[in-house]
């Protein structure tokens, strides 16, 4: 097992097919599909179970990624603590963090840190919150600003903000002639209405799939979309509804006057937003600082576990 065959599995894994992950890594698909089946033949089992789509791993292959994921681990740990070591502070960090919250903080991040660590390269990562939790729990990103939920898995959650989410209608719809704005609702009520929703990679459509499927419920979707700035302002709009984390709507102006929000009756599905790194990792000085900044801009403590093996 060695680096280089790591990442190959690792793209293929995280791609969810050898051509794409060829594109990836610059190199040519039957190149890749030599080296992975290489690998499986020196590991004496395969990895990957190529008649799913997207692919999945094997048995085998889960166990192979988890020691590779070992491995990296303890790579970066060494690195990471080796850098500490040296006047100047070098070092690469990859955050994740989704084209909404970016908008809000990176902008009032991304200055203070560079000021403090000008020798930290900083690859961002934007996707929704379910890849990004997912990437940060096999290593594939150091650092996560994911709005979610607790989970018993390799992570540990620092809570930045606590979230609502609401459901968003706009002015012109029958339900907001119904109901005040701010009245709870149940989303039953929301039947006959037109839906603008996030796409599945967002953890707000997670909550959203399973309140319907707990009301027996399918709604009337016009757009499904990734880009929760386009979608609000499209359900605006277009005389629709969305469910939306209520922080997105209040921050928000030129929305002011065209919708109003309704709490969600027995809505039990939490998601708050945390800052998220593995446990075992070593956090380095720049990366606790920048977890330390985020805290400091949103004006919250920022309460940092101990280092969870």
């Amino acid at each position: 097992m060695n680096f280089k065959h790591i990442n190959y599995v690792l793209t293929v894994l995280t791609e969810g097919s050898i051509t794409a992950a060829s594109k990836k890594l610059f190199v040519s698909q039957p190149a890749l599909s030599q080296t992975i089946k290489l690998i499986e033949q020196d590991l004496g089992a395969p990895i990957f179970d190529r008649s799913t789509d997207p692919i999945s791993l094997t048995h085998a292959g889960q166990r192979y990624v988890e020691a590779a994921q070992a491995i990296l681990d303890i790579d970066r740990n060494l690195h990471a603590e080796i850098a500490e070591t040296k006047k100047e502070v070098h070092g690469r960090m990859r955050v994740g963090i989704s084209s909404q919250r970016g908008i809000q903080l990176l902008p009032l991040i991304i200055p203070e840190f560079i000021k403090r660590y000008p020798y930290v390269k900083i690859e961002l990562l934007e996707y929704g919150s379910d890849t990004l939790e997912r990437l940060t729990a096999e290593g594939q990103c150091d650092l996560g600003l994911i709005t979610t939920a607790v989970k018993p898995n390799r992570l540990n959650y620092v809570l930045i903000e606590n979230e609502q989410v609401v459901l968003m209608a706009a002015r012109s719809t029958e339900l907001a002639h119904r109901f005040e704005d701010g009245q709870p609702i149940d989303i039953k009520d929301a039947m006959g209405e037109k839906f603008v929703c996030m796409t599945e990679s967002h953890s707000v459509r997670t909550i959203q799939d399973r309140l319907f499927e707990r009301c027996n419920f399918k709604p009337n979707v016009i757009l499904e979309t990734d880009n929760m700035e386009a979608a609000k302002h499209v359900a605006a709009r277009a005389n629709a509804v969305m469910l939306i984390p209520h922080v997105y709507v209040v921050n928000s102006m030129e929305l002011k006057y065209r919708v109003q929000c309704h709490p969600i009756k027995n809505n039990d599905y939490e998601r708050h937003f945390f800052f998220c790194y593995r446990k075992g990792m070593y956090l380095t000085r720049y990366m606790e600082d920048f977890g330390r900044i985020v805290c400091d801009k949103l004006n919250v403590p920022f309460n940092m576990p101990g280092h969870e093996a």
